[in-house]
Order: structure tokens, then sequence, then C-alpha cells
């Protein structure tokens, strides 16, 4: 771990031009330092994630996966018109910003009594 610390730069170097360095404590293996890909990251994700704002993910994102979830429950009729009524007051949103008009969207508000 010493050595680690005091030549740090010149390991990074080493990973950087591709090799793979298993660091150890009292020479019990604790970590490993390899490369990244380019086309894994971009520049400014790896950016946040050397300033401490972000860490990378330890599993690649799986879109199909993602998108399915909740694709089996069923949908009430209830909520299916609530969510109609959402999206055309969304796309009403649009064409007002658009168009430079106000739209009143006092028909979407929950009524008092509920």
């Amino acid at each position: 771990m010493a050595e680690l610390k005091d030549q740090l730069s010149a390991y990074l170097h080493r990973v950087r031009a591709g090799e793979e360095l298993l660091i150890r404590d009292r020479k019990l293996p604790i970590a490993m330092l390899v490369p990244l890909n380019e086309g894994d990251f971009e520049a400014d994700e790896l950016s946040l994630v050397a300033s401490g704002q972000m860490t990378l993910p330890k599993k690649r994102f799986r879109e199909n996966q993602f998108w399915a979830i909740g694709s089996r429950l069923r949908v009430s009729r209830k909520l299916n018109k609530d969510l109609q009524r959402a999206i055309e007051a969304e796309r009403e949103e649009k064409h007002a910003r658009f168009l430079g008009h106000k739209r009143d969207h006092s028909h979407l508000r929950s009524r008092p009594g509920k």
C-alpha cells in the first residue's frame, strides 16, 4: 500500500498504457486497477467520477429489461382514462407554448371534496 501511495502516478501511467494491476494489502488481493475502454463512458461522466460527484454503474443498463417492468400489469379503466387526460393536457400545453397562448388547466386539478 505504501508503495502504491508513493508511486501512484507511475502505476496510473501503466494502467493508461493498458496494463491491469492487482493491489494487495499484506499479500492479500484487495483491488484491481484496470483501464477503461474509450467507448464505455463519456468525458463528462468521467469528470464527474473523478470529482466524486458520480459513481460508475456496477452493471450494464439493459433497456429492454427496464421497459418491461410493469408491462404485464393490468391497468384499470379509471387509471387508463386519467393517463389519457394527462397526455392530452401535456400535448395541449406544448401546442399552447408553440402558439404563444396560455391555457387554463383548472379541469385537471383534483376536486376539493376528495
